[in-house]
């Protein structure tokens, strides 16, 4: 879980649609609503983005799974 910052793991718990690629399009779409002067969540989309799309199927899961017990 380190590879995410605390702001991050928040981002991914709330659009997170169950899938990889689901979350990532639901952030690609949010990020087309943003206001020019909303940079500090463009760049936290952006770096989650890039993290979760360098990541596997497999890999995603995990996280999410971590993420949900945590909520538990």
């Amino acid at each position: 879980m380190s590879k995410f910052t605390v702001e991050e793991m928040n981002l991914i718990c709330i659009y997170n649609t169950g899938s990889r690629t689901g979350l990532l399009s639901e952030l690609a779409q949010m990020k087309t609503h943003l206001e020019k002067d909303e940079t500090e969540l463009l760049g936290l989309s952006k770096s989650v983005m890039d993290k979760i799309d360098a990541m596997s199927d497999d890999e995603f899961e995990n996280i999410t799974a971590d993420l949900i017990s945590d909520f538990e």
